[in-house]
């Protein structure tokens, strides 16, 4: 992984010959200006991950720059400013304006080491922050625990080693996302950003500004490309992106430069591409929709992630997840589905794959009533898609289990739907399945079935 890269913008060479080789021993990128004319071409050319700025320089002092860049909004990066001329007043108008500290010269190795320690963690702390608060609603659910799950998580680790651009396939909702942070999260680039560029940016008519960023005069707007620096970009639903945007991105990815809207500074950005797709890109090349250089570019590593139908071991463990998340989240009353609910879910065909199902729960908790989420509840929610469900024919899950642990599953699946057909009435449940009314309330207990909260 790359070492943050400090820009230090200093008129005088002595210092800055001394700061660039103590930066430099601690591993750090160092470039180094004279002037503030000179600072602004640097800011153009790179986005730093922090910036050490004189207050005494012969064209424009670094109080009116600091002002200058942080008048367009907030500061791209820490600033820690230096003088040997400083007051008190100059001290507190440069943190007004943003900066992370003010060190007076001559310079203390130790302090400035220190302090660039402590801003830089203050600047990753305030990114993991915002990641947190945009990614708030976007739960990181467990994919599963199913043998095609296992499989494509340890093809994910595997991926995750190597620092190559990665293609994920799938039908929409089937949790490609996951899996691109989840290669993140398990890379060399785990320090870094994860940013997300969504379909909704890729269609917009501002699509290539968000991307790649803006310039107007000396003010710089980051693009998503620039913020996701020594990290990962994920480029959600690739297939969708204009043609423009896609020629930009080519040159970009075979350049390893790009130029910011209005700009003309070749600017340099280490990122890794995850790029996620429900379309068949092969045939959109066909079609003349999808550039073919730059699926060839995308596609070095590729995973296709099977849809929940195709997995529907993963049901139950997504269904309680979900049912946990949703009532601690917004603080709805604890339900739990039915054996027969359940069962019904598990054999659902989910179109809509995992993104269904979380909406499906969330609704069922916010709009039903009692302890037991129970089977016509299910069906009335699901309405007619619910004819959607796969055929009987298909194998029971409980075959797999061992003969008792079978019988009493099927036993409490069997009770509880008819439960749910006679209203919860024991009467009218002894007589569907010919059973004594004494026997089947012990059945109904010993089942931990529930039948008061069906009446």
């Amino acid at each position: 992984m790359n070492k943050p890269h400090i820009l230090v913008i200093d008129d005088e060479p002595d210092i800055r010959s001394l700061i660039c080789d103590i930066l430099e021993d601690e591993e750090y990128q160092v470039s180094t200006v004279d002037s503030a004319a000179a600072a602004q071409q640097a800011r153009h050319e790179c986005r730093h991950d922090l910036i050490l700025l004189d207050i005494w320089m012969p064209d424009t002092d670094g109080v009116s720059l600091l002002k200058e860049w942080s008048s367009s909004g907030e500061l791209s990066c820490p600033v820690i400013m230096m003088s040997g001329h400083g007051t008190v007043e100059t001290a507190v108008e440069a943190t007004r304006l943003g900066a992370y500290d003010f060190l007076e010269k001559p310079l203390s190795i130790a302090k400035l080491l220190l302090t660039i320690e402590r801003a830089l963690e203050a600047a990753k702390l305030k990114q993991e922050n915002i990641e947190l608060k945009q990614f708030s609603s976007s739960i990181q659910e467990p994919l599963g625990n199913s043998p095609q799950i296992s499989q494509l998580l340890e093809q994910a680790q595997r991926l995750s080693q190597h620092d190559t651009r990665a293609l994920l396939t799938g039908e929409p909702g089937s949790g490609k996302e996951t899996v691109a942070r989840y290669i993140h999260e398990n890379s060399a680039r785990k320090q870094g950003p994860f940013i997300e560029l969504n379909s909704g940016i890729i269609t917009s008519h501002n699509a290539l500004e968000e991307f790649f960023g803006r310039e107007d005069g000396d003010t710089i707007h980051y693009g998503l490309l620039e913020k996701a620096n020594h990290g990962t970009l994920f480029i959600d639903e690739i297939g969708d992106m204009d043609s423009d945007v896609q020629l930009r991105l080519l040159s970009a990815l075979e350049s390893k430069s790009f130029q910011r809207v209005g700009g003309h500074d070749e600017v340099k950005a280490d990122v890794r591409i995850i790029a996620s797709t429900r379309q068949d890109l092969e045939e959109a090349i066909q079609n003349g929709q999808f550039r073919q250089d730059l699926y060839y570019l995308l596609n070095v590593a590729c995973l296709h992630l099977p849809a929940l139908r195709e997995r529907k071991q993963d049901i139950p463990l997504l269904l309680d997840f979900y049912l946990q998340h949703y009532i601690k989240r917004e603080n709805l009353p604890k339900r739990k589905f039915t054996i027969a609910a359940q069962q019904f879910l598990s054999d659902y065909t989910w179109l809509g794959n995992i993104r269904e199902l979380r909406n499906v729960v969330q609704r069922l908790l916010i709009l039903g009533i009692g302890d037991e989420i129970g089977l016509s509840e299910v069906k009335t929610t699901l309405g007619d898609s619910a004819r959607s469900v796969i055929s009987s024919n298909d194998i029971p899950v409980f075959y797999d289990l061992p003969l008792k642990d079978a019988r009493a599953q099927f036993e409490k699946a069997y009770l509880d739907y008819h439960l749910d057909q006679h209203s919860g009435s024991v009467t009218k449940l002894a007589k569907t399945a010919g059973v004594e009314r004494t026997h089947l309330y012990r059945k109904l207990h010993a089942l931990g079935v529930e039948f008061r909260g069906k009446r």
